[in-house]
């Protein structure tokens, strides 16, 4: 798919990090982009420095995500773009015990179901009012649509602590091939990446030790990934045709240990 002025698209999570990067270069190549995020304030602010538009959506809401659509669908026209950034974790251990009683408590099941639906219900619903949208184009240079979702190389090597958040982004790995199955038919492609260590605002949060430790494991280059490489790989993607339900790991060679 060639990405030109002619080409709307839609980035969830695009206030900040990985998805504010793919916002700038969707913006660089000529793009209309819609920004999906739950902060509005952050939200408002990367649509007037992109020259993009913010729609407030929050990915576990049918509601919302119709609203934003329909809103962004109303400025820009149908997507045909959809760039899935929206998601988050949480580190808790699947037990634990008490220091101060030896009592040994559960992991939340709550808690676990939420990181769980919001990074795998949350996508999966984006996925499929964008592919809703996209299905009613006519082709262009033979399809309709391309979707880049984001995973984690946590959903490959999930560390103490993750085991919501890795299963999340597993989820996200294995519902890959078949939607794009479900979509081929209709002229849409979707593949995942899954991002190793970047340096995006939450991360940059870390003590320096810890970020320097966690460069020091990746096999080459000894750092942390810059969420342009992402944002580049992300429109790789959509631009590639031959490029479907594939799922890719882009970590410099990182592989998380135990802990």
């Amino acid at each position: 798919m060639k990405i030109d002025s002619t080409i709307s698209a839609v980035v969830t999570g695009g206030a900040s990090g990985l998805g504010l990067a793919s916002v700038k270069a969707l913006r660089a190549a000529g793009a209309k982009v819609a920004i999906f995020d739950f902060n509005p304030e952050t939200g408002v602010k990367a649509a007037e420095e992109t020259g993009s538009l913010f729609c407030e959506a929050n990915v576990l809401s049918d509601e919302s995500l119709d609203a934003a659509f329909a809103k962004a669908r109303s400025v820009n026209g149908q997507e045909r773009i959809l760039i899935s950034c929206a998601g988050g974790g949480n580190a808790m251990t699947t037990i634990r015990k008490d220091k101060q009683t030896g009592e040994f408590k559960v992991f939340p099941s709550e808690e676990f179901a939420r990181v769980l639906t919001l990074n795998a219900v949350g996508t999966f619903a984006t996925l499929t009012r964008f592919a809703a949208g996209a299905a009613t184009l006519e082709p262009v240079d033979g399809e309709r649509g391309a979707a880049v979702c984001t995973g984690s190389i946590a959903a490959q090597d999930g560390q103490i602590g993750q085991a919501a958040y890795a299963a999340g982004k597993a989820a996200i790995v294995g519902m890959t091939l078949p939607i794009a199955r479900d979509l081929g038919r209709w002229g849409i492609r979707v593949n995942t990446i899954l991002p190793g260590v970047f340096s995006t605002p939450l991360m940059n949060q870390a003590p320096q030790a810890t970020i320097d430790a966690l460069a020091a494991q990746v096999a080459f280059p000894n750092r942390l990934g810059d969420p342009t490489e992402y944002a580049s790989m992300a429109l790789e993607l959509c631009r590639n045709t031959y490029m479907n339900a594939h799922v890719l790991r882009l970590d410099g060679g990182v592989r998380f240990s135990a802990r």
